[in-house]
C-alpha cells in the first residue's frame, strides 16, 4: 500500500506539530470558560486566552492585543467586518481574487445598498494597482482583499495596498487566510486597519480558530449579541474590545492549541518556513510545467508566492484527474472551483474546474517528486 501523500494545505494543514495536538489534549482537562466567573480555573484560563491574544499581536505587528478578537475560521472574521463596517451609500473595492468569504457578504451588503467595485484578473490572476487607485471615490470606504489568491498563489503587494488606502484616507481590510504562518505581515509597516486570519492553514493550528486583529479607531458592529460576561443588565451587547465581537463562549481548547501552534511557527521562523513551502512549490511547477498536455495557471515570474500551484490536463474535467490521484497514487489535491468563483472566470476554468496542490512545512521533497511522476504517466496514458 503507497503512504499517503497530502497536498490539500491552501484547504487545511493536516499535520500539525506535536505540540499543538498535545496543547489542545492537556486543555480539555484543565480549561474552564474565559470570562465567567472569578475562581481560579476561570482566572487561568482567562490568563491563557490573553497570552493568545499578546502572542498574535506581536506575530502580525500589531501593539493592542485588546484588538485581537477570536473567531471560529476567517469566513466569521470576514462576515464580521464586512457585516459591521460598511453602511448603505458607501463604496468597497475588492478584487477578483477573492474567496466566497469576501464576495458573498459584499454581495449581502450590495442588497442593502452598499457599492461594490470588483476589480479584475488578467488571464495570469494579476489585478492593476492602478486601476485600483483609480476606482476609490469620495464615497470609498475600504479595500478589502485577500494576500494571496487560493487558486493561483498570486501574491498582492499589501504594502503598495497600504499605500493607496492611507493616501486616499479610506480603510484597508486584509483577509491573511492563504499567507499567515507562511509570509510575515506586518499590520502596522502595511498599512493594515483590520487583519482577518485562520488558524488551520499556515498557522498549523486546530480547525475552529481564527480572528480578527482591528486597529484603535476603527468601529465593527457585532455580527452576533449574547453572553458577554460583563454588563450583563444592558440590553445591548458590550461594546468594548475584544468582547465587543465575542458573544458567546470562545473555543478556549482551540485558542490555547492556536497559541501553541503560533509559538511553533516563531521558533521555526515564518520566514524558513515560507522559504521551504515555496521551494517545494517551484520544484513541483519546474517538473511539471514541460508535460504535454499540462496548463499551469498563475504568474510564476513573481518570486513571492504562496505555494500553491494549480493546473489542468487537457481537456480533462478536473474532479477526473483529482479522482485518479487519490485512487491510483494516494495522492491527495484539491479539484473543483475553490470557492473562488471570479478567479476561475479569469482563468476560463468554470467549466472544467482545475486541479491544486498545495505544500506545507510537513511535506517533502519525495512527496514532490513522487507527485510529478504520477502525473507524467497520467499524461502518458
Amino acid at each position: 500500500m503507497k503512504e499517503m501523500i497530502y497536498l490539500d494545505n491552501a484547504a487545511t494543514t493536516l499535520r500539525k506539530p506535536e505540540c499543538v495536538r498535545k496543547a489542545v489534549y492537556e486543555a480539555m482537562g484543565t480549561l474552564g470558560n474565559y470570562g465567567r466567573g472569578g475562581h481560579g480555573i476561570t482566572l487561568e484560563t482567562s490568563r491563557k486566552i490573553y497570552e493568545a491574544r499578546e502572542a498574535i499581536a506581536g506575530f502580525f505587528g500589531f501593539g493592542n492585543p485588546s484588538g485581537v478578537a477570536f473567531t471560529c475560521n476567517a469566513t466569521e472574521a470576514l462576515n464580521t467586518v464586512i457585516r459591521g463596517i460598511f453602511d448603505p451609500g458607501e463604496h468597497v473595492v475588492t478584487t477578483a481574487l477573492e474567496h466566497n468569504s469576501v464576495l458573498r457578504p459584499l454581495y449581502e451588503m450590495e442588497k442593502t445598498g452598499v457599492l461594490v467595485t470588483v476589480l479584475p484578473a488578467d488571464e495570469k490572476g494579476n489585478i492593476s494597482y492602478e486601476e485600483m487607485e483609480q476606482a476609490i471615490g469620495d464615497k470609498t470606504r475600504a479595500v478589502v482583499c485577500t494576500h494571496a489568491s487560493n487558486v493561483t498563489g498570486n501574491m498582492l503587494d499589501i504594502e503598495r495596498v497600504g499605500k493607496i488606502c492611507r493616501r486616499k484616507g479610506i480603510l484597508f481590510v486584509l483577509d491573511a487566510s492563504q499567507t499567515a504562518g507562511a509570509v510575515p505581515v506586518q499590520m502596522e509597516k502595511c498599512g493594515i486597519d483590520v487583519l482577518c486570519f485562520t488558524g488551520h492553514k499556515g498557522l498549523m493550528g486546530p480547525q475552529g480558530t481564527g480572528g480578527i486583529c482591528v486597529r484603535e479607531g476603527v468601529e465593527i458592529r457585532p455580527l452576533k449579541a449574547g453572553g458577554s460576561g460583563i454588563h450583563s443588565f444592558e440590553r445591548e451587547h458590550p461594546g468594548i474590545m475584544p468582547g465587543r465581537l465575542e458573544a458567546g463562549t470562545l473555543n478556549g481548547h482551540g485558542i490555547v492549541g492556536l497559541l501553541s501552534a503560533v509559538e511553533y511557527v516563531k521558533q521555526a521562523g515564518v520566514e524558513n518556513i515560507g522559504a521551504y513551502e515555496q521551494k517545494l512549490a517551484r520544484v513541483f511547477y519546474e517538473g511539471v510545467r514541460e508535460i504535454p498536455g499540462v496548463k499551469v495557471y498563475g504568474d510564476f515570474e513573481k518570486k513571492e508566492r504562496a505555494a500553491i500551484v494549480t493546473l489542468n490536463m487537457g481537456e480533462y474535467d478536473s474532479a477526473q484527474v483529482s479522482d485518479e490521484l487519490s485512487c491510483t497514487y494516494e495522492i491527495y489535491a484539491r479539484s473543483g472551483a475553490h470557492c473562488a468563483p471570479l478567479m476561475h472566470q479569469a482563468m476560463g476554468t468554470q467549466e472544467q474546474g482545475a486541479v491544486r496542490f498545495s505544500f506545507s512545512w510537513f511535506n517533502t521533497m519525495e512527496e514532490v517528486e513522487q507527485t510529478v511522476r504520477a502525473l507524467r504517466e497520467l499524461a502518458a496514458e
